[in-house]
């Protein structure tokens, strides 16, 4: 089957193409760097031929609103104008846990809510696969919350998952049939959010003191106590935080 991965050079769509590609399948990475722009339309056609379906796992370069519900407006209807000449059957879009709570104060969230209200909208049979936060990013999460030598953090839940479960959760999806919906993926183990942020940066060596505070945000949102981990009923992946952290450690 030939699956097309929009963002298919990036940190989950690299992972995507690799794992399609053992399991047999003809997966082509599509990005600017090989010469498909889904912002601009350029080289959809071409690549989008013979191709049965499409995983986008693109995102904006900026958090910024405007720029990034620019972003995903443009490449989404791109996408799925393209997908339809082209006979696709499936499209699969990755996107967040919580979305739909976030945004009601992110901007950046708002363009992910649009741009799965154009999917479920579109006229190409879909799966959006909601994922709870990357173990990579967990640095980024820290320094959002960074003041001086002390990152506040509200003491919400959290459920993370390695971006190669990601990218299998994708995967699945992608050689699947259409949900039509949603369906939610997340990791194997629940921490408070600070006890987490404290072990993750304690052991690359970060000696920030992390503070639970219950007038912290998140990326600037205030969150419930379970805004970050998925419904009851999510499909839960293997990889330990405990054994990502050895095995991030090794190969640095």
């Amino acid at each position: 089957m030939k699956i097309v991965v929009i963002g298919g050079t990036g940190l989950v769509g690299s992972k995507v193409v690799q794992g399609l590609t053992e399991h047999g399948h003809d997966a082509v990475a599509a990005a600017p760097s090989t010469g498909v722009n889904a912002v601009t339309g350029e080289g959809l056609r071409e690549v989008l031929s013979e191709a049965a379906a499409v995983v986008d796992v693109s995102n904006s370069p900026s958090f910024d609103e405007t720029p990034a519900t620019e972003f995903f407006n443009a490449s989404t209807t791109n996408l799925l104008a393209a997908e339809q000449e082209a006979g696709i059957r499936h499209h699969v879009a990755l996107s967040v846990v919580g979305t739909d709570e976030l945004a009601l104060e992110s901007g950046y969230f708002r363009a992910k809510l649009a741009q799965e209200k154009l999917i479920s909208a579109g006229p190409i049979p879909y799966t959006i696969v909601h994922a709870t936060q990357f173990f990579e990013f967990l640095g980024a999460i820290a320094d959002s919350a960074t003041v001086g030598d002390t990152v506040r953090l509200p003491a919400a839940f959290i459920q993370p998952m390695a971006a190669t479960d990601v990218a299998e959760a994708a995967a699945i999806a992608a050689v699947g049939e259409p949900a039509n919906g949603i369906v939610e993926v997340g990791g194997p183990e629940r921490f408070r959010l600070p006890d987490l942020i404290r072990t993750a940066l304690t052991a690359r060596g970060d000696t920030r003191q992390v503070v639970a505070d219950p007038e912290a945000r998140y990326w600037g949102v205030a969150i419930g106590e379970r805004t970050l981990v998925p419904a009851d009923g999510a499909t839960v992946f293997d990889i330990r935080f405990a054994d990502w952290i050895l095995e991030a450690a090794a190969k640095a």
